[in-house]
């Protein structure tokens, strides 16, 4: 049986590991590596894209990190019970003509008893910035 651990009911220590692996994970910009932490039938919505499927997610991450260049993110656990999650996030990137973006979200992470995350709902707005201006370098 596939399993990633911590496994839900999380506690405060297994809440916060879980946002710092996803958080690692995010900034390995390896969608193969990412993918693995999500159910083979995982549930997304991506500001306003549906995505269903580990497969699915591999190929989403790809065309998102071909234009989200120098992507840095940061999350931090907002709450958690049981099973699921609430993750505010930062992240910057540049776009290919070289401007700076800063994105602010809010993810809900509902996992299965496996510890791999089965329904992934972002809400992000961008907001163009100097490179001057950026928070992670």
């Amino acid at each position: 049986m596939e399993q990633r651990h911590p496994l839900p009911p999380f506690n405060m220590e297994t809440a916060l590991q879980k946002v710092q692996l996803a958080e690692d994970a995010w900034n390995s910009k390896d969608p193969e590596r990412i993918a693995l932490a999500y159910t083979v039938d995982t549930e997304w919505r991506n500001r306003t894209e549906f995505i269903n499927g580990r497969e699915a997610v591999k190929e989403f991450l790809k065309g998102k990190w071909g234009k989200e260049l120098d992507y840095k993110l940061k999350k931090e656990l907002w709450g958690f019970r049981e099973n699921r999650m609430a993750v505010r996030f930062e992240y910057e990137y540049r776009n290919a003509a070289g401007q700076w973006f800063r994105a602010y979200g809010n993810e809900n992470w509902e996992f299965d008893e496996n510890g791999l995350m089965r329904k992934r709902f972002a809400s992000i707005n961008d907001l163009p910035i100097d490179e001057k201006d950026r928070k992670f370098k």
